[in-house]
């Protein structure tokens, strides 16, 4: 890797012993090159705008929560069936969104502009790290952009994905602000920006900012770039203090080598297992290619390298939040194609955004058929009354590639009928929002039924229904049998909603109490 702590940073310039017509060409490339990150940029938002609400996977879940968190107690079924506690803790950047913007454009019409922004903000900051870097928009930075929409936001991991693009964008500002004396005075507050929208970005945050001073070490036993970064260490205070810390840490309880490999090998997962996995190898083909080219840029070089270990070595869960892991490999593929300083025609960058096209048309594609089930699915709630108790069913096949996007879509009866649902985040002690009612559990993961290929689906066992007043079944695999005394009320070709004899009417909210 180039780039040692005596190199001089990369200005951008072209060369003065250029002729005229060369540099004129340097710099109109230099130039189309940014425009055309900005483009890409854009086209990032594309699955926001042509699906009426996001198909990631927690995303109904996350709105429900918003929805509780907002009330404030006006609602009397929100009241009596939920529990909500802030706490100040690393994991909380999209509801912080959510306090100014629900007011102005309403409950899931913010959620889809946050959606939006996410990946738009990603893109952006993708750019100003390469500009601080080097002065102009490489082969390495369009690249990155296909990690953009990577497993964790295609999940819905909002306030992690939220952080990563605060954390690229922080990483910037260190570079450009390097000979200021009140750098520090900037970073600071970054840091607790950062954190407070997701810890794990914080983390990210903190080896490009080590990996960078790493690379201008003077030798192996320079202790400096272990200091350099203390403006921003100042999140541990809260965490060190406990504050909305969870202790939980866990490798699961499968095989962890095989466990490690699939999340490797998943990087890029997203809808089509072929395609996903070209596009892994065709990314890895190019770091390697300028590995061996020396056209790997130690200052981010090094934080790619780190990021790829961290991988391996952190826990599956930790804070109570799951995939921990997960996150960071993407993420070590995002920063290892901001390392590639290589120079490249204008067919090169055409190539290198070309990848970020393809992937965005088929998750803009996926999204746009997705929501036009899910605007079926959610004609159910039209029979279902305020404040009633649903029970969500949703048949999940034990092996497949793509995001299923209604595995939380049962959330939207808290968003749309503030009844009460087995769908939600709602565990004491993980998450703010909890159930009031303890006796029972009655949340996630209480609505998946992972199913195999022979299984058959049997809802007469489905324990949610002993609590609820009606069975929301979600699934292309049709159950063999339903609770007994059901009625169905609503069909579609892939779900059905189910009154449930024991049903209580709900007309006036002091009835069911």
């Amino acid at each position: 890797m180039h780039a040692s702590a005596h190199s001089e940073p990369d200005t951008g310039a072209p060369d003065a012993a250029l002729s005229p017509r060369k540099r004129e060409s340097y710099l109109r490339i230099r130039h189309e090159a940014v425009w055309m990150g900005f483009v890409l940029s854009c086209l990032a938002m594309l699955p926001a705008i042509v699906a009426w609400t996001p198909q990631m996977t927690d995303y109904p879940s996350h709105l429900a929560g918003y929805k509780v968190m907002l009330d404030h107690g006006h609602d009397p079924f929100l009241t009596r069936y939920f529990l909500f506690k802030w706490e100040w803790t690393g994991n909380l950047g999209a509801e912080l969104l959510m306090v100014p913007l629900t007011p102005i454009f309403g409950l899931e019409e913010a959620g889809r502009l946050i959606v939006a922004m996410i990946p738009f903000l990603t893109g952006m900051a993708i750019m100003a790290v390469e500009w601080s870097l080097r002065k102009r928009v490489g082969v390495g930075a369009l690249l990155a952009f296909a990690m953009i929409w990577s497993p964790s936001l295609l999940m819905g991991f909002l306030n992690y994905s939220l952080s990563l693009a605060f954390a690229l964008l922080a990483f910037a500002a260190w570079v450009r602000l390097e000979n200021w004396r009140w750098r520090w005075a900037v970073m600071i507050p970054a840091g607790f920006v950062v954190w407070i929208c997701h810890v794990s970005g914080w983390g990210v945050m903190g080896v490009l900012v080590f990996g960078y001073e790493w690379s201008k070490r003077a030798s192996w036993r320079d202790w400096r770039p272990f200091v350099k970064p203390w403006p921003l260490i100042f999140p541990l205070i809260p965490m060190l203090l406990g504050m909305g810390a969870n202790g939980k840490v866990s490798y699961g309880r499968y095989g962890v080598f095989e466990y490690k490999w699939t999340i490797l090998y998943k990087a890029m997962r997203s809808y089509d297992q072929v395609f996903d996995v070209t596009s892994l190898c065709v990314v890895l083909a190019v770091v390697l290619a300028a590995l061996v080219l020396r056209k790997f840029d130690g200052r981010v070089g090094w934080a790619a390298i780190i990021l790829f270990l961290l991988t391996l070595l952190v826990p599956r869960q930790i804070f109570g939040g799951d995939y921990a892991d997960y996150r960071l490999s993407t993420a070590a593929l995002l920063v290892a194609c901001l390392a590639i300083d290589w120079a490249v025609p204008r067919w090169g960058l055409a190539l290198a955004g070309l990848l970020f096209t393809a992937r965005i048309a088929v998750t803009t594609t996926v999204w746009y058929q997705d929501a036009q089930t899910a605007r079926q699915l959610i004609g159910a709630l039209d029979y279902v009354p305020e404040g009633a108790r649903v029970a969500t069913a949703v048949a999940i096949p034990r092996a497949q590639w793509l995001f299923g996007p209604f595995e939380h879509f049962g959330s939207f009866a808290v968003v749309r009928r503030s009844a009460m649902e087995n769908s939600n985040f709602a565990l004491p002690d993980v998450h703010m929002l909890s159930m009031r009612e303890t006796r029972y559990r009655f949340n996630d993961p209480t609505q998946r039924i992972l199913y195999s290929p022979q299984q058959r689906i049997d809802l007469r066992k489905f324990k949610p229904a002993r609590h609820a007043d009606y069975l929301w079944y979600i699934g292309t695999r049709r159950p063999v049998a339903i609770p007994d005394g059901a009625r169905i009320v609503y069909a579609t070709p892939n779900s059905f909603l189910a009154r449930l004899p024991d049903a209580v009417d709900l007309a006036n909210p002091a009835d069911g109490s």
